[in-house]
Formats: C-alpha cells, sequence, structure tokens
C-alpha cells in the first residue's frame, strides 16, 4: 500500500518496480493499493494506467496519516506492508521484514534505518537527521516506547493488527506512525524493529511547521493514552 500526495512523477517507476516484484513471488494473493490523498496534479490518472493497482482517492488532501489508514483499512491480503512512493527503502526489503516477523513471533515488524546506521546509502542533511535523533529521544520519553526509528516509512502488519491498530488511529499527520505503535502497545501486540536499506530521495513533503507540530503530537497520544482511548476492548 502507497500513500501518495502529488507524486504523478515519482509513481511510474515505482509502480513498475513493486509489480516486477511481486511477480517474482509465488504468493496466492496479492495487490498494490494507492491511495491517492487529494493530489492537484495528474496521481490518479497515473494510477489509473496500471490494471493491477487498485486506486483509492480520499475526500480532499487529508494527510498522510489519513491516507495511510484508509489503505491499510481497506487492504485484503493477510500481511499488509506500507511503503513511501518514492522507495527510499527498496520494495526488496520487505521479504526481510516478514522473515524477521515470523522468525520472532511478531504480528508488526518495522523498517528502522537506526539499527544499523551502515545500511543509510544517502543521508539527510545533518538538520534533518538530528532532528530526527532529537524527536526520537523526544518521543522515547513521552511514550515508553523502545524504538529507535519510528519514522522510517516501511512498515509491516498482519491484517489482524492492521485491523487493531488502525481502526484506533486518531491522528491524520505526521505523527501517526508513533500513534500506531502506541496503540500496538497498549493493545498487546508485539513489533520488533528491523534494520533496511534506506537512501533519502529529495522532494519531501514534510515541511518545517509539520515537523515541529509532530512534537506537540506526542503530548496528544500521551494524553489519549492516559485517557483510556487506545485500549483493546
Amino acid at each position: 500500500m502507497i500513500p501518495a500526495y502529488n507524486e504523478e512523477k515519482r509513481l511510474p517507476a515505482t509502480l513498475d518496480r513493486v509489480i516486477a516484484w511481486l511477480g517474482t513471488r509465488n504468493l496466492q494473493f496479492s495487490e498494490t493499493i494507492v491511495v491517492d490523498d487529494g493530489s492537484s496534479d495528474r496521481t490518479a490518472a497515473v494510477i489509473e494506467k496500471y490494471a493491477q493497482v487498485r486506486l483509492i482517492r480520499n475526500p480532499g488532501n487529508r494527510g498522510k496519516g489519513y491516507a495511510v489508514r484508509n489503505g491499510m483499512l481497506s487492504a485484503r491480503g493477510e500481511w499488509i506492508l506500507y511503503t513511501d512512493a518514492d522507495l527510499s527503502t527498496p520494495i526488496e526489503e520487505a521479504d526481510k521484514l516478514y522473515c524477521a516477523a515470523r522468525a520472532k513471533q511478531a504480528v508488526i515488524a518495522i523498517g528502522s534505518r537506526a539499527v544499523d546506521r551502515s545500511l543509510v546509502e544517502v543521508h539527510q542533511s545533518i538538520f534533518r537527521e538530528y532532528s530526527g535523533r532529537c524527536f526520537n529521544l523526544v518521543m522515547r520519553l513521552l511514550t515508553g516506547l523502545p524504538f529507535e526509528d519510528t519514522q522510517c516509512g516501511f512498515k509491516l502488519f498482519e491484517a489482524s493488527a492492521a485491523s487493531a491498530v488502525f481502526s484506533r488511529q486518531l491522528l491524520d499527520g505526521f505523527s501517526f506512525d508513533v500513534e500506531d505503535l502506541f496503540i500496538a502497545k497498549e493493545c498487546g501486540l508485539k513489533a520488533i524493529e528491523v534494520p533496511v536499506r534506506w537512501a533519502n530521495v529529495e522532494g519531501s513533503k514534510v515541511q518545517l511547521a509539520q515537523g515541529l507540530r509532530s512534537f506537540g503530537d506526542l503530548l496528544t497520544i500521551r494524553r489519549n493514552g492516559f485517557a483510556g482511548k487506545y485500549r483493546s476492548a
């Protein structure tokens, strides 16, 4: 599943690569979903050219968190991967997440740039990289989550875990990753962190104001946790 906002230029190469990779797998069922988050360019038209791809349209530009939630709750596979439209983590790394999840009996496996930084092939700017490390430190202090990198857009969920987590997600912005992992913890779902290859691709949609807002979102997640909004029934 791929969330997309104004990605008409990058999507063709990404979809070609994903479809080709799926063609090498011996899978009884697979699907590729792209969620168009109210793009103002030809993103939807690009997707519609691919008969193998299922297009989901958001009702306007609602945010990456909304797009991911919409796509994950619409997916029909036994395991559901979401990845960024730029494939900053190669799609082939999905095998690594799946094997690690099965070996460790986890229902969620998240790609990480921080567990083994030697796998980072192209780095972000120093400012963005150290801002990310600062965010992670604050995140761990406020939420108690143990993960070194929650923001890598490459995560695998077993279907029932995806249903439990994304049906409870409340945030629509870029902090949804932290919220989802916090929800998984509240629901007693095992999540593991797996080092993956990653290369920065220019064209990030995250603006400075959104990055700063993410720190405030951590407090919202903590308050929601105290209020019991995420607990399993």
